[in-house]
């Protein structure tokens, strides 16, 4: 299943082709490591004026779908 977000592009040519946020060269691991550190939203808004909460939440929601969607090998 592919899903679509509005914020989140991949593109070869921008960041070695990893996800970012549209208009911007900030990597959306970047972001979720700081979230993942214990960083507030309203603290990383703070140090990335270009990105919004609802940005942020995509970003979130992204990951879930990924994690939800990872097929863990099972040994035989």
């Amino acid at each position: 299943m592919v899903h679509r977000f509005k914020w989140i592009v991949v593109d070869p040519n921008v960041c070695r082709g990893k996800p970012v946020f549209r208009g911007t060269r900030v990597l959306v691991s970047d972001i979720l490591e700081m979230l993942a550190s214990g960083m507030s939203i309203e603290n990383v808004l703070e140090e990335y004026s270009q990105l919004t909460r609802e940005i942020i939440l995509e970003a979130l929601a992204a990951e879930l779908l990924k994690r939800k969607h990872r097929v863990i090998p099972l040994p035989a």
